[in-house]
């Protein structure tokens, strides 16, 4: 029965009290940080003896891009704008109000065709009332001529003095000279009459309209509210590109080289050219040269102002006849090796190469053509030697 009551609470074991005991737990701790520290430089060492002995190789990227077959064989590639060589700000001679304009934006004209003119009431009165003072004179003309002659007929037999055979000359001279002044009113007034009109200079297009009927236009805007310019013409048979070339480069530029025009406007279609003129003289703001690049031959889709790039070609192509011909999609010749009897190029995908096999066309320089495999921007190993192999890591520079 003693037994039987006995007090077991005694008995239980207090877990408790290695978890409060602080050496205890330390140690415990220590072993744990051990442990992991082991395992990080385990992982350290497998990573530093992997990578020395499969270093990754630096290599530079490329793209794949759309060229011309010029373009690969261009020295230097420059931009600029498509400038008639002849034009001009067509004014009026004289001042007045404009009474007619026979042409608008885009009209072609010939040369000393009249596309203009200026009220002429004025310069008409004064030229009907020069050729009456011409008319006058010559009117007395006739009866100072016989009045000189018979003078001198009496002189002979001494029925007039000398004295008035001198002031029938004098007359005679006298008006003589009038009709001369006469003459040279009436063309004066002529030439203010020729003035009126406003002629073009030159056979071309006209590109702006500057003034209406109605408005007063002078000669250099002289009045405040007149306007100079009546129409801008241009020459449309004098396009050139003006490009501006670095003073670095300019070396690689020489008259008569051979050209690619390309226009902004038309990136499909591409115009021969030759190097025309090199300014002699330098931008200094700029640091530029400006090179005049004519056209061998063009159509109405050049205009004036247009952005334009020209490629300058090798001297290698001279002579030689360029023609347009479709854009084709190419890479450096060292991205493409043989393998296998196959032609591989090499992307990078997750920092390892990555082998595409492609079909090549004909070779263009320094680029070959790329007919499958690849498409427009894609970016291959710009130089694959012994080392690049399909999975080789990669380090892209």
């Amino acid at each position: 029965m003693e037994t039987k009551n006995a007090d077991l609470s005694s008995l239980k074991i207090d877990r408790s009290s290695g978890l409060k005991n602080p050496e205890l737990k330390g140690k415990r701790i220590k072993f744990i940080s051990t442990i992991v520290g082991i395992v990080i430089l385990l992982l350290v060492i497998y990573f530093g003896w992997k990578s020395l002995t499969n270093p990754a190789i630096e290599v530079k990227l490329t793209s794949a891009v759309l060229q011309s077959p010029s373009q690969t064989n261009a020295v230097l590639t420059a931009s600029g704008y498509i400038v008639a060589q002849r034009k001009a700000a067509v004014a009026s001679k004289g001042t007045g109000r404009l009474v007619y304009l026979g042409v608008v934006e885009g009209d072609r004209v010939q040369k000393d065709q009249i596309i203009a003119r200026i009220d002429d009431s004025d310069i008409k009165a004064q030229l009907e009332q020069a050729k009456a003072n011409l008319k006058m004179a010559q009117s007395e003309l006739k009866d100072s001529e016989n009045n000189f002659n018979r003078y001198k007929e009496l002189l002979k037999t001494g029925s007039a003095t000398q004295m008035e055979v001198d002031a029938a000359e004098f007359r005679y001279n006298r008006v003589l000279a009038s009709i001369d002044v006469a003459k040279a009113l009436v063309q004066g007034a002529e030439v203010a009459m020729e003035n009126t009109l406003i002629r073009a200079p030159f056979n071309g297009t006209v590109l702006t309209k500057n003034a209406d009927v109605g408005e007063v236009v002078a000669p250099l805007g002289a009045g405040v509210n007149s306007k100079a310019a009546v129409v801008l013409m241009a020459d449309m048979t004098s396009l050139q590109a003006e490009i501006d070339v670095s003073e670095s480069n300019i070396e690689k530029i020489t008259i008569d080289q051979d050209c690619e025009i390309r226009l902004d406007a038309y990136s499909d279609k591409s115009y021969p050219g030759y190097v025309a003129k090199i300014v002699p003289t330098a931008d200094r703001s700029k640091a530029t040269v400006m090179v005049k690049v004519g056209f061998k031959n063009y159509d109405q889709r050049v205009l004036p102002e247009m952005s334009a790039k020209v490629l300058f070609l090798n001297e290698n192509l001279k002579n030689e006849k360029i023609e347009d011909t479709k854009q084709l999609l190419v890479v450096p010749s060292g991205s493409v090796v043989n393998r296998n009897n196959a032609k591989i190029v090499f992307v990078v995908r997750d920092d390892k190469a990555v082998a595409v096999q492609v079909t090549t066309g004909k070779e263009l320089g320094s680029y070959v053509e790329v007919l499958s495999g690849l498409m427009n921007g894609d970016k291959v190993i710009e130089k694959v030697d012994d080392k690049i192999k399909d999975g080789v890591k990669v380090n892209v520079k």
